[in-house]
Order: C-alpha cells, then structure tokens, then sequence
C-alpha cells in the first residue's frame, strides 16, 4: 500500500509539473540506496554494528546460559527442596526470564538507535550530494527511486499546499 502511494504521488506530482508549461521545469532522479551501498564509509558501519551486535547477541547468550543453568538446577533438586527455597529459585528464574526479556527489547532499541547513529552522517553527504548537484545542474525537484519522495527542491520549485488546503476547505 505505501509503495502504491509513493508511486501515485509521484505519477500525480510529475502531471502537476508538466502542466506548467511556462515554467523551465527540469527534473532528476537518484537512487539513494544505491548510492548508499556503493559508500565506503556504510561498510565500516556494517562492520561496527556487527561487532556491536556481536556485543548484545553474547550478553543475551550469557544470561540464556544462566537460565538454563538456574532451571536445571531447579529441576534437578527440587524434590528436595522444602517450600521457602522453591519459592524462592522460581522466583529468580522468573525474574531472570524477565529480565532477558527486556534485555531483549532493549537491545533492539538499541541496536536500532546505533544504526541511526552510525548512518546519519553517511546519509547527510549523500543528501549535501543531491542538494549540490541539484544546484548545479539547475533541477527544479529531484525524486529519490529508493523511497518515492522529492530529495531535492529547487528555487523554483512550486508548493501547491496552500491551494490544496484551500480545495478542501482546510484553513
């Protein structure tokens, strides 16, 4: 559903710019994934998020091993065991199944928030690019293939927002 959309926006903003015939409309488009691919600076990134997931794939294997360990433990003896100190190991095995999973969830914000970080100042060269070229090459809009969206808007460039709203009645 939003790949159709990308593309009937832009099918949509591509008629809207040929209808203005007077205006010297030049438009461009870039892939920015593959753009983004052929960077050097994105395969050290890969390498530092491998290693930084490596980092939270161990912790989590870690604390796996301790619960196998707890709960064999637990299983083995627990014949044995009066009430208190069973109570007392199923709560730690709960607790310690607890906190694996919000290690878990933690882990994936955080493996997610080290992405973002490492790709940010990647992704501002490739958008410092656009804009550069955009400006030499005199384009009025240059739309990004990988994602469906305008990258670049010229000074010339024309926001029918307004007229929009306007249409719908929306102030």
């Amino acid at each position: 559903m939003k790949r159709v959309f990308k593309v009937l926006f832009l099918g949509v903003a591509l008629f809207v710019m040929s209808g203005v015939a007077q205006a010297q409309i030049k438009i461009a488009h870039v892939n920015t994934a593959e753009v983004l691919d052929a960077m050097p600076d994105k395969t050290k990134a890969e390498k530092d998020l491998e290693k930084y997931y490596g980092e939270l794939q161990s912790q989590l294997q870690n604390m796996a091993k301790e619960y196998q360990t707890k709960l064999q433990d637990y299983e083995a003896n627990q014949a044995t065991m009066s009430n208190l100190v069973k109570q007392s190991k199923e709560k730690e095995i709960v607790d310690l199944q607890t906190r694996i999973q919000q290690f878990q969830a933690s882990a994936e914000q955080e493996f997610e928030g080290k992405r973002a970080e490492l790709l940010a100042p990647i992704l501002e060269k490739i958008q410092n690019a656009i804009n550069a070229v955009g400006k030499e090459k005199g384009y009025t809009y240059v739309l990004d293939l990988a994602t469906g969206a305008a990258v670049y808007c010229g000074p010339d460039a024309v926001d029918c927002t307004k007229d929009v709203k306007a249409k719908l009645g929306i102030k």
